[in-house]
């Protein structure tokens, strides 16, 4: 078990994100073979088979890989957080820390931990970016920010790290006077589809060939949150939003809370994380932004 190398395991996961191992040999800049050997050489150490062989591509098998592949993400992830902090001890303070955050974020939280981090670094200036699904990364990829706040782009790209930070409630809504609101009883896909789902686009490539929370085949597609709550509350379309956002309009009637079948009648839970360019971890100030922030996440409504 000490021969298992760091660099096993990221192939192991970077095979089952690229779905075989010729095309986790293109991400990793490594021949297909290369990508084999390091994958066999892991199963042997373990003592387990980690894929199935059998059909064209290789597939998890049902027993140790559906296991050991999330504790595969947790170490790597771990190392990355500890390189993280290594680089903060061995640098100075960062000339500017900017930041990226999902438009579905509770920017009340981003604004008590900046108010902090200006007491506690007063010389480095804060940059603040508000952005939806690929936007939220593709500033990072760029270095034109040193941190996101990642909430509606489940897939990474290749080289951006992430460390959990909650999950936000997400609601589906309609105005009150919607046909929706005026259903008895869970609401059926079919429908749903009778309508017209308002959806935020994505307006980078990083989620290009992908739908999230597409249940409508009639959608308008809208880059701000704000528009989109807007359409909802004059009854343009059926859509869902965070809970924060649309809290006080279904207290007060503008907005209908939709019961939907086969989900969560309380709204479904969307994961946020913290992500950084694996290359490039946050500096001290950095740091210490990350861990104020996760720290007024956790005594707000973040869970």
């Amino acid at each position: 078990m000490d021969g298992i190398s760091l660099d096993q395991l990221r192939t192991f996961v970077v095979t089952v994100d690229e779905g075989s191992f010729s095309a986790a040999g293109r991400r990793l800049g490594r021949a297909q073979s290369a990508v084999s050997e390091l994958i066999r050489s892991l199963e042997i150490r373990l003592g387990v088979e980690l894929f199935d062989r059998d059909g064209r591509y290789p597939r998890l098998t049902g027993g140790a890989g559906d296991l050991l592949l999330p504790k595969a993400r947790e170490i790597i992830a771990k190392v990355d957080i500890f390189k993280s902090y290594a680089k903060g001890m061995a640098t100075g303070l960062e000339a500017e820390l900017s930041v990226v955050i999902d438009v579905f974020f509770p920017i009340h939280i981003i604004a008590e931990a900046a108010k902090d981090f200006r007491e506690r670094f007063p010389t480095v200036p804060l940059r603040l970016f508000v952005e939806a699904l690929g936007g939220t990364v593709e500033p990072i990829l760029d270095r034109r920010a040193n941190v996101g706040i990642v909430g509606s782009l489940p897939v990474m790209p290749s080289g951006i790290a992430t460390e959990p930070l909650g999950s936000i409630l997400f609601n589906i809504v309609a105005s009150a006077d919607h046909p929706l609101s005026l259903i008895e009883g869970p609401i059926s896909k079919s429908q749903l589809e009778q309508h017209v789902q308002l959806i935020l686009t994505d307006r980078t490539e990083l989620s290009a060939g992908r739908e999230f929370g597409v249940m409508s085949s009639q959608t308008w597609r809208l880059a701000d949150l704000f528009a989109k709550h807007t359409f909802l509350i004059n009854g343009l379309g059926w859509g869902g939003m965070p809970e924060h956002a649309v809290k006080s309009d279904i207290e007060e009637g503008r907005l209908v809370s939709l019961i939907i079948e086969d989900l969560p009648a309380g709204g479904l839970r969307l994961p946020v994380s913290i992500a950084y360019r694996s290359d490039d971890p946050p500096g001290p100030a950095g740091r210490w932004f990350i861990g104020r922030l996760t720290a007024c996440a956790n005594d707000s409504s973040i869970k």
